[in-house]
């Protein structure tokens, strides 16, 4: 089949005015009579609120000032509960938790009087850390998934191979802070203006706090820079405050955070620690898998439900096994609350299984390529959740597509050689193959029931309304590439409508790597359902200024349409989790220095598999992207916790990769043959390449340090040295 614009890398639809300067983001903007916003926040993890003192020495008649009694609705933050509070009242449950919000003209000033706000508590006992929070049993959400008895398996097993792996917080730091503006008109309307993933999330939470109506709250996305999964959720906080002001103030009032606010007081990835207790015959053969999760969600719910939702049915990797349970929790502690972070659990999860691969593999005594050999999936295999496998994927040439590039077995028979002579650096190869599930899990793009508009233009074009943001990943190049090409028309005359509440329906978040496979589908929809409007025309520029001109406005609404094939339950929590997959396999190379304890990645190779690839080049950035995350969250990002909240929360000591630290990345799409929901056969991967890193470096570092691995990330030199030590 030939396309026109699908496969092609068209430049950035929005390109231009980032590299020229013209951009607007959130900052950009200068309303009349603005007001500039702080939080005050809370300093210790656990307390009772007796009372809050505005200090002498600032002149607090001049400020605008929002206490819990001020909030005119409903003071809890709308996303899957209501838990959260805008700002706490009688309880504090976390470090920095929102407890006050001032405002003032003089943005110099407000940063001054926060220092003369003291909020007068009784301290209470806190609990920060996963392990005293699963004995009290402080427990927001739990699954089990399974098929099978793993322990009827045991006995029959020739090798059992039982793991912990724990993995740490992880910064988002994206390029631009959290950003907001809110103007109001007390009583009546709210408009919000801002960086965000997800303006319908917002929408969601600032009507009920204002005791509005939905069609009375605004939401308007500025260019965003950087989300990474921090700001789907963590937006509606901000917003709710800088409307709170406003409010209150019947000014604008606009909300910057610094950076030491926002890695001090905004979500994380959430830590984890997951069992992995396997049987294998001594062939290599995966006969049992009995896995338990546990994550950190920090003091409120959040996003956390899901999270473990996606870590729970990415547990057992992309391997065939007739009895395996995956038991998880997700846990309250008193720390700042963990959030959305590209992956959403899958990373966690995925470190745990392709580690204990490896580890399983060195026990065995065979190459950590056969024992992935001996257990992939197949086209007509189970995953544990009932999940048929209808695709007719190829896993081993996916894999051996990577070792190939990798010169992957000459390379681990010259390091073990090289390693041999006792050098001062060591060298190591490792390798994780792994699948991430496209949109949200089971029923969830069906309770969504997104919707997507799509109108004629008078230069004989569309314009594509959707909720949908671009924020760096490409969303506007690619739906602009979908709607060319079912359209025949120039990409030209595209246009993407600003994400506006008051202007696009809801074709749900940016999330979930579900904006190319399912919202691009309803881009692909509308514009055959236009072109089938307009009597399927050889010229659809001129069809359609003709038809503007004898029949008016032409606009097209579509809504997302589950396939007949997919059940989902989410009672027992079977089904079809994921509409599509994407594959990939990922080979890292390392290099352990022996005398400072110090890794570093070398090489790195990604063949990956996402159906029909809309802009190689976009796409390949993300991959390349998230590599380089993923690098960080294997090596260097150490989130240091001082009672539940980020102590190192400043560029100089959270160390995330630079170019130095980046190797050579090379990046390989294969196709599987096409049978997926998505447009043109396309599926989701923005969150995909972040998966992988981590467990080939590790297992990298591990053959390195002959066989001896370090079961939690990041690989930091003092647990290097631990092993180093003992060779």
């Amino acid at each position: 089949m030939t396309f026109q614009t699908i496969g092609k890398s068209l430049r950035r639809k929005e390109g231009f005015l980032k590299v020229t300067g013209h951009s607007v983001y959130a900052d950009d903007l200068r309303l009349e009579n603005c007001l500039y916003g702080k939080t005050i926040r809370s300093t210790v993890p656990h307390a009772k609120i007796k009372e809050i003192r505005f200090k002498d020495g600032i002149p607090w008649d001049e400020f605008t000032i929002v206490l819990p009694s001020d909030i005119p609705g409903l003071n809890a933050v709308t996303l899957i509960d209501a838990e959260q509070p805008f700002l706490a009242e009688r309880e504090i449950r976390h470090v920095a938790e929102p407890v006050a919000l001032i405002a003032h003209r003089d943005k110099h000033l407000v940063e001054k009087a926060r220092h003369f706000v003291h909020v007068d508590v009784e301290e209470l006992p806190a609990v920060l850390t996963m392990e005293e929070a699963l004995e009290r049993n402080n427990v927001f959400k739990s699954y089990l998934v399974q098929n099978g008895d793993p322990s009827e398996k045991w006995n029959e097993a020739d090798v059992i191979v039982e793991e912990t792996y724990r993995t740490g917080a992880q910064e988002h730091l994206y390029i631009e802070p959290q950003a907001m503006i809110a103007n109001t008109i007390p009583g009546e309307s709210v408009t919000v203006w801002g960086s965000m993933q997800c303006p319908y999330y917002v929408q969601k939470a600032l009507a009920p706090l204002f005791d509005l109506s939905h069609e009375n709250v605004r939401v308007v996305q500025t260019e965003t820079g950087g989300g990474f999964g921090g700001k789907e959720e963590y937006p509606n906080m901000i917003a709710g405050h800088a409307a709170l002001l406003s409010w209150k103030a019947g000014r604008p009032v606009k909300m910057i955070y610094d950076r030491r606010e926002d890695m001090w007081a905004t979500t994380k990835r959430h830590p984890s620690k997951i069992r992995v207790k396997a049987a294998f015959k001594r062939d290599g053969t995966l006969v049992a898998l009995d896995i338990d999760i546990l994550l950190d969600g920090g003091a409120y719910p959040t996003l956390s439900a899901v999270v473990l939702s996606r870590a729970t049915l990415h547990a057992w990797g992309p391997y065939k096994c007739g009895h395996t349970r995956v038991r998880s929790r997700v846990v309250m502690t008193n720390s700042v609350p963990y959030g959305a972070f590209r992956g959403f659990g899958a990373p966690q999860a995925i470190f745990a299984i392709e580690m204990h691969m490896n580890r399983a593999a060195l026990e065995l005594g065979i190459d950590p390529v056969e024992i992935r050999r001996k257990n992939f999936l197949h086209q007509g295999d189970q995953m544990p959740t009932g999940q048929v496998i209808r695709e007719k994927i190829d896993l081993e040439m996916m894999m051996d597509r990577a070792l190939e590039l990798s010169g992957y077995h000459r390379k681990r028979a010259d390091f073990e050689q090289f390693n041999a002579q006792s050098r001062p650096h060591r060298k190591g190869i490792g390798l994780s193959v792994f699948f991430h599930g496209s949109g949200f899990t089971g029923s969830g793009e069906l309770r969504l029931a997104s919707e997507l508009s799509m109108a004629l233009t008078g230069q004989g074009g569309v314009e594509v309304f959707a909720a949908n943001v671009e924020y760096g990943q490409g969303t506007n190049t690619v739906l602009t590439q979908i709607a060319a090409e079912a359209c025949r028309i120039d990409p030209d005359l595209v246009m993407i409508h600003q994400p506006d509440t008051s202007a696009v329906p809801n074709s749900g978040p940016t999330v979930a790597s579900r904006t190319t496979m399912v919202v691009g589908k309803l881009v692909e929809r509308a514009a055959l359902e236009l072109r089938k409007r307009l009597k399927e025309p050889t010229d659809f520029e001129a069809s359609a200024r003709q038809y503007l001109a004898e029949h008016g406005e032409l606009r097209i609404t579509v809504q997302y349409e589950p396939s007949s094939d997919l059940h989902w339950d989410d009672e027992k929590y079977r089904g079809e989790a994921y509409a599509g997959y994407a594959w990939s396999c990922d080979v890292a190379e390392v290099e352990v220095d022996a005398v400072e304890y110090m890794a570093r990645v070398t090489n790195f190779v990604s063949v990956v598999e996402c159906g029909r690839v809309i802009n190689p080049l976009l796409a390949a950035g993300q991959i390349e992207g998230g590599i380089a995350q993923g690098i960080g969250f294997a090596l260097y990002e150490n989130v240091v916790l001082e009672q539940g909240a980020m102590k190192n929360n400043q560029f100089t000591n959270y160390i995330i990769p630079t170019t130095a630290d980046t190797p050579d990345i090379h990046v390989n799409f294969v196709e599987f043959p096409h049978s997926n929901p998505g447009p043109y056969q396309a599926k989701g991967i923005g969150e995909m390449p972040i998966d992988g890193p981590a467990p080939a470096i590790g297992s990298a570092v591990a053959h390195a340090l002959g066989g001896r691995f370090i079961n939690e990330l990041p690989l930091l030199p003092e647990r290097i040295m631990d092993v180093v030590e003992s060779l």
